[in-house]
């Protein structure tokens, strides 16, 4: 079985554990932040996990960027776009943050397993599979293409925000959670994940593709869930947190 035939079929077993996925984290938090608890095996410092859970998006990402058969101008701002998120949460969110949890290593390993499929899967696409039509210097100025860039950046906006408000609750050696209040917390609890949703949704439609549409669904699987078990937390831990705050989308759900 050559590559080309074999990238449908990871394509499409990656979106059905996606899938999978998105049920069981309706049921059970993944264990980091603030849901880490004991079960889940050995632990390591939470700013290390981050670092090398995410590195690989960056790597994988340029190395198939490398070994593809596009460089005109489209695929390069593509290679901008993604490194402009994954750069940041792999060499700078990571040794930014003052939590000082630790992450289960199996957690740790699914974030491996997800970074290495899913920028072999998008950038193999972008590079090397699409049809020689795609992503041409004429698709600076198809409709999906300057949409999906300004729904990314609008994401992005948001997600860096709500990290920014995060990270400044805490003063340098306290402990402990707090309620945000700042930017789109104050409609709902999680903008960061609201943000990044954003972002991959964009991105789905700059590239106007099945992979692409695949990490957006992804980003859904898992922050949707995510999203929810925070809100119900600060919830349960704050017994003053605002009635009126959605979980991720401002005044809707």
């Amino acid at each position: 079985m050559s590559e080309r035939e074999f990238f449908p079929i990871l394509l499409f077993a990656f979106l059905g554990v996606g899938i999978f996925v998105f049920v069981v984290l309706f049921v059970i938090p993944a264990p980091y932040g603030r849901h880490t608890r004991s079960g889940w095996g050995t632990k390591l410092n939470s700013k290390w996990g981050w670092f090398l859970m995410e590195a690989p998006a960056v790597l994988l990402f340029v190395l198939f960027f490398l070994l593809g058969n596009r460089k005109d101008v489209v695929p390069v701002i593509l290679l901008v776009v993604w490194l402009s998120h994954y750069f940041h949460r792999a060499f700078i969110y990571p040794f930014s943050i003052r939590s000082r949890k630790s992450m289960p290593v199996s957690v740790l390993c699914f974030a491996l397993l997800f970074n290495s499929i899913n920028p072999y899967i998008q950038a193999r696409w972008i590079y090397t599979f699409a049809p020689t039509t795609a992503y041409t210097k004429e698709w600076l100025t198809d409709i999906r293409f300057m949409t999906g860039l300004l729904v990314f950046f609008i994401g992005y906006v948001i997600n860096r925000r709500a990290d920014h408000h995060l990270r400044n609750l805490r003063k340098p050696g306290e402990t402990g959670y707090k309620v945000p209040e700042q930017g789109f917390f104050r409609y709902v609890s999680c903008p960061n994940y609201l943000g990044e949703i954003v972002e991959w949704t964009g991105w789905a439609v700059a590239v106007w593709s099945l992979p692409g549409l695949t990490y957006a669904l992804w980003a859904m699987f898992n922050l949707l869930p995510r999203a929810r078990a925070h809100h119900f937390w600060y919830k349960k831990t704050f017994p003053n947190y605002p009635s009126d705050r959605k979980i991720l989308i401002p005044f809707i759900f």
